[in-house]
């Protein structure tokens, strides 16, 4: 599976968008923002989708590095991080934010805050803990140099499409209705279940070789 480009491309592309959930974070975004104007909105959209592609860049090239230095072997980290995801996809499933994302204290501090794009909106809503953990296991899962850039390459695709829809939502934020975020949350839940698990069964395929 993980030798196959394009089958490497397509679950990188879909683990980073699902987990970064951008249109889930469009209705926090738009509360933390009630009170400034579209074009100030823009700017911290803009702000924060840049932040994003730094930090998950960052743990992107030095991840394996940092477990390397901890002794924890990829086949371990699949499977903790494969657990943690599948923890965010649960509470997606049932449309709420995952405390792995936010806490209603870092929410209702963003919501006093004049300037929320670097926290919380960036760091952790987009870039948070279950973010990291996916490209460091993306980048674990690469087997040639070819499938480390796409991982990179996705992280920016990832970036620009969440500035986009963070854009769309500062200038024209009634076009996201409450019931059509949930059952996109949901149905990208399901999905990112579907992923989790099958990080889960590669770390223990690896870590036992029992198939």
């Amino acid at each position: 599976m993980w030798n196959e480009p394009l089958n490497f491309a397509i679950l990188s592309f879909w683990s980073l968008f699902v987990i970064v959930d951008p249109i889930g974070a469009v209705p926090t975004f738009l509360a933390m923002t009630a009170k400034d104007r579209p074009k100030d909105r823009v700017r911290m959209a803009t702000l924060a989708s840049v932040v994003t592609f730094c930090v998950l860049f960052i743990f992107s090239i030095g991840g394996k590095w940092v477990l390397g230095a901890f002794g924890v072997g990829i086949p371990a980290f699949e499977i903790a991080g494969g657990l943690v995801l599948l923890k965010v996809a649960l509470d997606m499933l049932q449309a709420r934010q995952t405390a792995l994302k936010e806490t209603p204290e870092e929410q209702a501090e963003g919501a006093s805050k004049d300037d929320v794009a670097i926290t919380p909106l960036a760091v952790p809503i987009l870039a948070g803990p279950g973010a990291i953990t996916a490209v460091v296991l993306l980048q674990g899962q690469a087997t040639s140099s070819f499938h480390q850039i796409v991982a990179v390459a996705n992280i920016l695709l990832v970036s620009l499409i969440t500035f986009f829809i963070l854009r769309t939502a500062a200038i024209k934020s009634a076009i996201f209705s409450t019931i059509t975020l949930k059952i996109i949350t949901r149905l990208m839940g399901l999905l990112l279940a579907a992923i989790a698990v099958q990080f889960i069964l590669n770390g223990i395929r690896s870590a036992t070789g029992l198939w």
